[in-house]
């Protein structure tokens, strides 16, 4: 039997790697999750989605902002669907009752395209729980 070469605590770079696997294993997992469930409800997938198409996507919101567009008001939040993330934004609004973080959604619009990141401009949703 072989004896191990290294003595004491386990060296950064092993924790990392551990660290690295737990954490990536669980993202992939959540990832898997969102995909499955924006597959039973017939939405595209982000990385799917083409410049000018029309589109239903859901997934879960993961952050809003609000960001003035040409000194009108607009709320960005970041959709996270498992292959990618799309913008959503509503011009004209600081606040919609009910979009917060974590909420799922679904939403249908025409995807375009901004600073090479898929956005979808005052998109029809669905609030899911």
């Amino acid at each position: 039997m072989r004896e191990p070469t290294q003595t004491g605590p386990a060296t950064p770079g092993m924790l990392r790697r551990l660290v690295n696997r737990v954490t990536s294993t669980s993202e992939e997992a959540d990832a898997v999750l969102l995909q499955r469930e924006a597959h039973i409800r017939g939405a595209t997938p982000v990385a799917g989605c083409c410049t000018g198409e029309q589109v239903t996507v859901s997934g879960t919101l993961r952050a809003l902002t609000l960001r003035p567009v040409g000194g009108v008001p607009a709320l960005e939040a970041e959709l996270y669907d498992g292959s990618g993330v799309l913008t959503l934004i509503w011009l004209g609004r600081r606040r919609i009752r009910g979009i917060d973080p974590g909420r799922g959604l679904s939403a249908r619009g025409r995807v375009t395209m901004q600073n090479r990141r898929p956005v979808m401009f005052n998109p029809t949703y669905e609030l899911r729980p």
